[in-house]
Parts: C-alpha cells; structure tokens; sequence
C-alpha cells in the first residue's frame, strides 16, 4: 500500500492491550483516565501560576510554561485514542489518520527535548553567570530560542512523516501498539527498508544525541560552579535550582534512547508498549510535579494563591 492511489484503502489495526482481558482493559482504561487528567490539571495549573505571579515571571518559568503546553498537547496526541480504543471493538486507524497522529507526535516530542536542552542552557547562564543573567537570557532571546526550537522539531517531524509514508505495506497491517510510531511502522513495512531505517537513526541524532550532548555540555560547567561554592547552604541552593531539570531528563531520555536511539532492540512481549507507556503517558503526568514539589518559589506562588483564596471566601 503505497501513500499513492491506495491512501484512502489503507487502514491499520492497533492491536494495543487487546491480549489482556476485558475486565483489565477496562481498569486501565480508568487508571490511563486519571492520569491523563492529572497531566492536563497539572500543567494547567503550572501554566496559571506561571502567567498569572509577578514572582514567576523569569525566563525559566517562561520555558517551564511552555513545556507544560506541549506536555499538554504531547499526551492528547496518543492517550485520547488509546482510550476510546480500551473501549471501543476495531481499533483501526487510516494511514493518513496514522501518519498526522506520527507527525504531531515527533514534532511535539521533539521540541520537548529541545526545550530540554534550552532549560539547561538557561540554568547554566543562572548558574555560571548570574549577575548577567537578566541581560543575557531576556525576552527576545527567550522567544527565538522557543521559535528555533519549534521550527526545527516540525521539519524533522514532517521528514519522518514523508519517509513513513513512502514504505509499502505489503503484509499484515495490525499494529502491536496503542499509537502510530516510527520504529513500530518501520518493521512492518516490506520490502526495502534501508532508507527508512537511515533516516530513523539520522533522526535520532538530530532529536536525542545532540540535544543531550549540549545538555550535558551545560552541567559539567554547572556542576563545577556548584562544587566551587564554599557554603552548604549556597551548594543545595544552587543545586536545587537545576535538580527538577536533571530529573525531568533523566526521566525523558533514558525512556527514548530505547525507543529511538536504539530502535533494533529485542523487547520481552509488552516491553516495547510499557516503554512507550513510560514516556507517552506517565512522564508528562510527572513532570508538574516534579517541576512543583521540588521547587519552592512554585509551591509558594501556590499557597499564597489558595492562601488568597479560603481569606477571601471567609471574609
């Protein structure tokens, strides 16, 4: 099935957790549930308090605000469908329908780890030069940074999306995922799969390899910088600035590195859909709260405004 004359014939079928019985499809159909509802309300609300407190109005809390918006947009791209079709008999999905859910999938995950790099770039001015940071990280430069990192995502988005759709799907069209991916899509297409399989390995130094690179190029200055502080007090401060970052990445990365980096990897039967799990479903639902229970001045700007709240309805 070429992305050709038969494009409209083309239909795939996601096998997703159709193995399981029905009583546990439908009790991940209600933890699955939650947690996509404990994503959006929690980047929701990093982006009220990040647009509405004077106290978060910094560069930093800039890109934060933005990441909860793709994390937003990253987890409707895949968790919607996956639980209609927890429900729902037929899970099938056109190739057109297959390669958008693909091409919005990569772009939003792929600025998401350039807006990674950018936070670290950010912390690493914090850091390592504070008393310049204001000049250095303002608000244009800000916004080119995010602009950059969006432009970037969606041609490599849309080069995935193109080499996808020119495979041919010769045999079986059942998909044994819960979303469209292009590791998943590579091996089932026939024939020829030499240029599909470059340009996922070509991606993936684009979207993971250098983005962490330039991630860990801004840490080792950092964590020297950090080291060099003689108080206690100054080392944990500095430190804490950086360690929801650190462990957004670790989180983000070392999930993807399998699925991208590392596409040809055996997987046990249901690895490859709890890694994907991982990454598509229960990073961004933890992301804000890393992001809030490991930052103070976030947790104050939120006690303050419930704080607000409850003084103002008693009075």
């Amino acid at each position: 099935m070429a992305f050709g004359n038969q494009t409209f014939l083309a239909k795939f079928t996601f096998l997703g957790f159709s193995d399981l019985s029905l009583s546990l499809q439908l009790l991940l159909f209600v933890v699955f549930l939650k947690v996509y509802a404990a994503a959006l309300l929690g980047n929701v609300l990093i982006i009220a308090l990040t647009t509405v407190c004077p106290a978060l109005q910094t560069p930093m809390y800039f890109f934060l605000r933005n990441l909860s918006f793709l994390e937003i947009c990253y987890t409707s791209v895949t968790i919607p469908k996956m639980l209609v079709d927890l429900l729902v008999d037929g899970r099938g999905i056109s190739l057109w329908g297959c390669v958008t859910q693909l091409y919005f999938f990569i772009f939003l995950g792929t600025t998401e780890c350039y807006f990674l790099a950018v936070m670290a770039f950010d912390r690493y001015v914090a850091v390592c030069n504070p008393l310049h940071y204001t000049a250095i990280m303002n608000g244009k430069l800000c916004v080119r940074l995010s602009a950059a990192a969006c432009v970037g995502a969606m041609v490599l988005a849309l080069g995935q999306a193109c080499l996808v759709s020119s495979l041919k799907y010769c045999g079986s069209t059942r998909i044994n995922h819960f979303f469209c991916e292009v590791p998943v899509l590579v091996r089932l297409a026939c024939g020829d799969k030499h240029v599909a399989e470059t340009g996922v390995s070509v991606h993936s130094i684009f979207v993971g390899i250098i983005p962490f690179l330039l991630i860990i190029t801004s840490y080792v200055p950092i964590l020297s910088a950090i080291l060099g502080i003689h108080s206690t007090e100054g080392r944990h401060k500095a430190f804490s600035t950086c360690a929801s970052h650190l462990v957004s990445v670790v989180l983000f990365y070392s999930t993807g590195i399998f699925a991208y980096v590392l596409p040809k990897i055996k997987f046990v039967s249901g690895g490859e859909r709890l890694l994907a799990l991982m990454y598509a479903v229960v990073i961004p639902m933890l992301n804000p709260l890393i992001y809030s229970l490991r930052n103070k001045e976030v947790k104050g700007a939120l006690r303050r405004k419930v704080s607000r709240k409850l003084f103002s309805e008693q009075r």
